[in-house]
């Protein structure tokens, strides 16, 4: 019984033993699909160094290449063996909603679009702003339940970036992109009768998509807003424009991505991202009507007051 089941054991391991030198290049595909997704998570999780050139990221990523490198060799006689439950463990998070495969390439591609690209943040203290100009006006202006701004937006959406699949975690920010187009494809400027501030209601400028800043603000606040989404108003001087909560740093990695390379990958060639980080960490994108594609270049960059709608 002892001989039989050492000789099972031989046959086994025999079978299950990659030949060199198949071996160490089946090791180092296996090492690098390990590595990624590992590397994406300490990538989002652990402090960026900010330095030149994002070395301290490549550092990590090479360490970790030579780690499990060395791991796996060690191991190298059940590499099929790793490999079987590695790809059992993604076949289950694709299957099931958790971490599969379109998710490691998503974010694989969306980190090494980030690490290129230089953005332009800027810091809010909400607490050293000033009180916002006509404050009660404007939030009573933003009438986001109003049937005719939800009409609006649901025609936005239906209109634009219904192909854009494989992000559900941000499909209300697409949707309000999906927003953003429509009313910045086909805002008209108009300047407030002379010597009077008039401030429409979204209601009412959704009809004829016309207006100063003011107008263009408050109707993509509330337009936003009807779907989901959390604006907010920036009051600069002589100017008012609308930005749109992201969520954090490893969020605007993602939106950067789909912003650029999926959703309006012609307007933003080449340009950054503009956005303010408030003191909580948030991170709000530039929506001004100037801009052809969210994130566009700020107007104005002196910021006097802010009024968040949530």
């Amino acid at each position: 019984m002892i001989e039989k089941t050492k000789l099972y054991y031989l046959y086994l391991k025999d079978k299950l033993t990659v030949k060199k030198p198949w071996d160490m290049v089946i090791i180092f595909v296996l090492n690098v699909l390990i590595t990624i997704p590992i590397f994406i998570i300490l990538h989002q999780n652990i402090i960026e160094l900010e330095w030149s050139l994002h070395i301290d990221r490549i550092l990590l990523f090479i360490v970790l290449l030579v780690l499990i490198q060395l791991i796996l060799r060690a191991m190298r006689k059940i590499t099929l063996i790793s490999i079987f439950l590695y790809l059992i463990a993604l076949i289950y998070g694709t299957l099931f909603g958790g971490y599969g495969f379109q998710t490691v390439f998503e974010d694989y591609q969306s980190m090494l679009y980030t690490m290129s690209y230089n953005p332009y943040p800027q810091d809010i203290i909400i607490d050293r702003l000033l009180p916002f100009p006509n404050k009660s006006k404007v939030t009573n202006a933003i009438d986001y339940t109003n049937p005719k701004v939800r009409n609006f937006s649901l025609m936005a959406v239906n209109k634009h970036f219904k192909d854009a699949k494989g992000y559900n975690d941000y499909l209300t920010i697409i949707q309000c992109f999906s927003v953003f187009k429509e009313i910045n494809n086909n805002w008209n400027y108009v300047s407030d009768p002379k010597g009077r501030e008039y401030i429409s209601s979204a209601s009412e400028s959704v009809k004829y998509l016309s207006g100063d800043c003011d107008d263009h603000s408050i109707l993509m606040a509330a337009c936003i807003r009807s779907i989901g989404g959390i604006p907010r108003l920036i009051h600069t001087d002589g100017h008012i424009y609308p930005e749109i909560l992201i969520g954090n740093k490893v969020d605007l990695e993602t939106i950067n991505y789909v912003i650029k390379k999926v959703l309006f990958p012609e307007e933003s060639k080449g340009k950054s991202l503009h956005y303010h980080i408030d003191e909580r960490g948030n991170i709000w994108l530039n929506l001004d009507y100037t801009a052809k594609y969210p994130g566009g270049p700020f107007m104005n960059e002196e910021i006097l007051s802010a009024l968040t709608l949530n």
